[in-house]
């Protein structure tokens, strides 16, 4: 089978492609024939060795996949030799074949293309969690949306809309404005590229206190981070929830007077350890966000597929942070 490898840190031009013997599956495991493969930021980090994972080189990056089974291991049930699925190992994704926990599996109906079920379960479940779980967020608040044109971003206006919030999508550029508000975002507001000194970050708070009302937010999504942090919280509401999702501008580093002052939460949002620690939690979330698909009030935004040899060029745009909705990449 072929696999685009990392063989040393380093960025997307590092990744070769190779030919590898096809693996098999052990006991609890499937083997899948990989037919889509979506890039997140993650794939970024990851072989950069700046994620939290760190899995032993060569290995393939690609952490979201969709294909069929091809062989099942001992001990397995429930799936046979062509079933379709939906899974996201953490790495292994772009190659054609690999081999992830049967558990770890969710059926992808026939009506679903492989190229959207790679594109749907990270962003939404991610963005279900956030939203649902640790922002606690109900009919009527308001949400802002940091990121708002990027996978999680457009995952959480349409989760936000479905929820019934009036919704505020902050991006960086027109473009990515009129995607947002294509996805439902009730206003989008352009924010300039930092980093910014003082100034520039008070007027970025004004921008967003703007946007969002004299009561402030009531939930803020934050998949962002480094700059823009600070400016977001201070557009918080009283007992507001501020979400922690993820860095590509920098960690920040947040003044935590303002959260006395608001009497607000800054809740972090860790997916994968909560689909691990609350499977059945999971679950009945992966279920609604079926539910709502079904019903159309959300669907994966893909804006550009690649093959296998230049999923490179998809892990670089997302490094470069252009990308608007999800990158697949298709192994068929």
């Amino acid at each position: 089978m072929k696999a685009l490898l990392s063989h040393d840190p380093g960025g997307p031009e590092t990744l070769k492609i190779a030919d590898l013997p096809d693996p098999k599956p052990g006991e609890g495991e499937l083997l899948v024939r990989v037919r889509a493969a979506a890039i997140n930021y993650p794939d970024v980090l990851i072989i950069e060795d700046k994620y939290q994972f760190k899995p032993p080189r060569p290995f393939a990056p690609g952490g979201e996949i969709a294909g069929e089974v091809e062989a099942v291991g001992e001990g397995v049930d429930g799936w046979s030799v062509g079933d379709r699925l939906i899974a996201v190992p953490g790495w292994g994704g772009l190659a054609e074949k690999v081999v992830i926990a049967a558990k770890s599996a969710i059926p992808l109906p026939a009506e679903r293309s492989f190229v959207d079920g790679a594109a749907l379960l990270l962003t939404y479940a991610t963005s279900i969690h956030a939203l649902y779980d640790r922002g606690h967020l109900e009919e009527g608040d308001t949400l802002l949306v940091l990121g708002a044109a990027g996978g999680v971003g457009l995952a959480a206006i349409e989760l936000g809309k479905a929820r019934g919030a009036r919704v505020i999508a902050a991006v960086s550029s027109e473009g990515k404005a009129r995607a947002a508000r294509q996805a439902g975002a009730d206003d989008a507001i352009i924010y300039p590229r930092g980093p910014f000194d003082r100034v520039g970050q008070k007027a970025l708070a004004q921008l967003f206190k703007d946007a969002v009302g004299p009561n402030g937010a009531d939930v803020i999504y934050d998949p962002v981070g480094g700059d823009y942090a600070e400016p977001a919280l201070r557009a918080i509401g009283w007992e507001g929830r501020y979400l922690v999702v993820g860095f590509p501008a920098g960690i920040p580093r947040l003044p935590l007077n303002l959260t006395l002052l608001k009497s607000c939460d800054v809740c972090g949002v860790f997916w994968g350890a909560f689909a691990a620690r609350d499977p059945k939690g999971n679950a009945a979330h992966v279920a609604e966000l079926f539910r709502l698909w079904d019903a159309g009030k959300i669907g994966p935004k893909v804006s550009a597929t690649y093959p296998l040899g230049r999923a490179g060029e998809a892990i670089a745009a997302m490094a470069g942070r252009e990308a608007i909705g999800k990158l697949v990449v298709t192994l068929d």
